[in-house]
């Protein structure tokens, strides 16, 4: 939630005086721009401080003048000198554009503090937003939140949700987040669409406010009405879950394609997800592919590696390992761990890429360090065959055993294998057995074919030829050769076994 700065407006005060500036107001009202502007001009050339300010809006924004921002400031300077607030500023607003003058923030600063002392309201937020942002000014929260709670007083939206930003966060006030949701509705009332979005997820989180999802929702529903693309989000997220909404995949889609039309990455990969898995949209591969790579060309690493799965499976583009590699290495470098470990089987097998077992190992290795079973299994193979490190059985059952707990079978199974041969620990039927099981649970045929030859031995589990049998048949239901060749052997031994 970042505050924002009011907009720089100029106002046209019409205040009735008598003479040249009356007449000016009569004609300006009157629609009669030109006229107006030549009575300003007398009012103005006899010190009438309304005037010079009136007429320099209309030098400001080209109306019955030809526009002219430095004629502009000169007429608001000459106002400002007399001590006109709203001179002071316009004033502000042409240093801080630099229209007409020099781009000055410390001088744009100096004005609205004219102005806000004046108790002008949109100088009193902006002023607060340069002290919360050290912009003209020194860097001073308390300040900030000070200017903020003045325009406040007067009403002005964006100051309530400014300074409902500063409870929010603890800036320049303490902390309290039931203040800051009553300053964001009143700022949401009023239709600020950054407050109505904050105070949505204050609803959503239960922050300041009573948990209520329905709340959440419609207050994201009138700030994406507007075209607010967080808003957006989170509103296609809710309808994604169904959280506060009937769950409506269309509607998620419909929210994420709104906010993906603002290019926003992290949005068009999502899209792209539900155009590649026909979610809430038709099922459209070339469609996902659009969208992940709109999203990786933003540099997002989980649309980075979504697209280089379609690269390197040929869907929805034609297959390229390279560009796969390329992908894969960019998400990999922003330590996306699913594409470290892709990465890695490419160097192991040359996919794309010169094979380098270093390589592969190094990005193994990266993956495992965050935990990602899969890299801690390839880099448990790694270092079981001697493959770009130096064999290390230990390292290897230490690392098997990491996926192993994540549920990973081929780690399942080896630690079985390790147990069974003392690699690296000492040998231990019955914890052989009891990770084989867990692989062979799982389908894996190699586990099952050896966890059947335990029960057919009686080898760390108690024995039992019908249990060995089923095991087999698992296995050879797969099209494993050993369990296809056991089995047969078995069945014509003792034909009953195999009924």
């Amino acid at each position: 939630m970042i505050s924002k700065l009011l907009p720089a407006f100029i106002v046209l005060f019409v205040m009735v005086f008598g003479g040249d500036f009356e007449e000016g107001i009569a004609a300006y009202n009157a629609g009669d721009h030109q006229k107006a502007a030549a009575f300003f001009e007398k009012a103005a050339e006899h010190g009438d401080v309304n005037a010079q300010n009136n007429l320099g809006v209309m030098y400001e924004n080209g109306k019955g003048v030809k526009q002219d921002y430095q004629k502009a400031a000169a007429l608001f300077l000459k106002a400002s000198e007399h001590g006109d607030a709203d001179a002071h500023y316009n004033l502000a607003v042409m240093y801080a554009h630099g229209k007409g003058v020099t781009q000055d923030d410390q001088k744009a600063a100096e004005f609205y503090q004219k102005a806000a002392d004046r108790g002008i309201a949109a100088a009193q937020t902006i002023l607060g937003g340069m002290y919360q942002h050290g912009r003209g000014v020194r860097q001073d929260y308390h300040k900030a939140a000070e200017y903020y709670k003045k325009a406040v007083m007067q009403g002005d939206a964006d100051a309530h949700y400014n300074l409902g930003v500063m409870y929010d966060h603890g800036e320049g006030v303490k902390q309290d987040y039931s203040k800051a949701a009553a300053l964001y509705r009143k700022a949401a009332d009023q239709g600020i669409v950054a407050a109505q979005t904050n105070l949505g997820s204050m609803y959503l989180d239960g922050q300041g406010v009573k948990q209520d999802y329905q709340k959440a929702a419609a207050l994201f529903r009138k700030a994406a009405d507007q075209g607010h693309a967080t808003a957006q989000t989170i509103l296609g997220m809710m309808y994604e879950y169904g959280q506060g909404v009937r769950q409506d995949d269309q509607k998620a889609a419909e929210c994420y394609r709104k906010a993906a039309d603002q290019g926003i990455g992290e949005v068009q990969a999502i899209l792209g997800v539900m155009y590649q898995n026909g979610r809430g949209v038709r099922q459209d591969d070339q469609k996902a592919a659009e969208c992940y790579r709109k999203a990786a060309d933003q540099g997002v690493a989980e649309a980075q590696t979504n697209l280089g799965d379609m690269y390197l499976e040929g869907q929805g583009v034609r297959q390229d390992y390279q560009k796969a590699a390329a992908l894969f290495r960019k998400a990999a470098e922003q330590g996306h761990a699913r594409a470290q470990t892709i990465l890695g089987m490419m160097y192991q097998n040359g996919h794309g890429i010169q094979q380098d077992y270093q390589k592969a190992v190094e990005c193994y290795r990266e993956a495992a360090k965050q935990g990602y079973a899969m890299a801690q299994s390839n880099l448990g193979d790694m270092y079981l065959d001697g493959q770009g490190v130096r064999k290390d059985y230990q390292k290897a059952a230490e690392l098997y055993r990491k996926a192993a707990k994540q549920g990973i079978a081929r780690a399942q199974y080896y630690l079985g294998v390790m147990y069974l041969k003392g690699q690296g620990m000492q040998p231990d039927d019955q914890k052989a057995a009891l990770f084989l099981q867990k692989a062979a649970d799982q389908g894996a045929a190699r586990a099952q074919t050896d966890l059947g030859d335990m029960y057919l031995h009686g080898r760390g589990v108690k024995q039992d030829d019908q249990k060995a049998v089923e095991l087999y048949r698992k296995a050879a239901e797969q099209g494993f050769p050993k369990a296809q060749y056991t089995l047969d052997i078995l069945c014509k031994e003792n034909p009953s076994l195999c009924k």
